[in-house]
């Protein structure tokens, strides 16, 4: 098990990403536990996981640290959110999800881990969960809504000055009969206008019509 180039807190072994496991002994969905060195990892599956998919396919901007605090929006049952827990350990997930049956999901993930606090609301109305989240260094949003990129910008207010926005854009959620390419080139030309764009990393061949945009 080595490190990735991008974090020491992802490892790599036979071309699988891993992140040492929070609370060893619990999966959090079909994920292999891998123990090494007396140490328990989780594998990442970037079929399950856009920000594993983003890693495989060369994301390079991770600024995701041990103390770090993030804002996760549309964390449906928890997947990619539990990896982010593994990774910062010390820090704190706000995770908003507004399907209820998802969200039972994710408050059940959420219970066993202390860095992640489970959110029922809507992300298209930040104002009510101001009250809760604090000012954070990451934003991570995967929602298949054909106004994301609208939302991101309202939640933009919890964002720290230099702090990172991560956006899984979805094309055929915001248009299903306009080629992805077109799409994409919409989205970050809105984006622009509150992001500086630093990556744009497609999600193909985990996931179709996928974007990754970090600013």
């Amino acid at each position: 098990m080595k490190a990735h180039s991008v974090s020491s807190d992802i490892f790599v072994e036979e071309d699988w990403l891993h992140t040492r496991n929070l609370v060893p002994g619990e999966r959090v969905y079909t994920e292999k536990l891998v123990e090494e060195g007396g140490v328990e990892y989780r594998s990442w599956n970037p079929y399950k996981s856009k920000l594993a998919a983003g890693l495989l396919n060369g994301l390079q901007t991770f600024p995701f640290g041990v103390d770090t605090t993030v804002l996760y929006l549309g964390a449906a049952s928890g997947t990619t959110a539990s990896h982010i827990s593994d990774i910062c350990s010390k820090g704190l997930l706000f995770c908003v999800e507004f399907s209820p049956r998802t969200a039972r999901e994710l408050v059940y993930t959420c219970e066993k881990r202390k860095n992640m606090l489970p959110l029922l609301k809507d992300a298209s109305q930040p104002e009510t969960y101001a009250d809760v989240v604090t000012q954070v260094d990451i934003i991570y949003q995967d929602i298949a809504q054909p106004n994301q990129s609208e939302i991101l910008e309202r939640n933009c207010v919890f964002l720290k000055e230099k702090g990172y926005a991560f956006i899984c854009i979805k094309s055929r959620s915001i248009d299903v009969a306009a080629e992805p390419a077109s799409v994409f080139k919409k989205e970050v030309k809105l984006l622009r206008t509150f992001l500086d764009i630093q990556e744009r990393i497609p999600l193909d061949p985990y996931e179709r019509d996928h974007l990754m945009v970090v600013g």
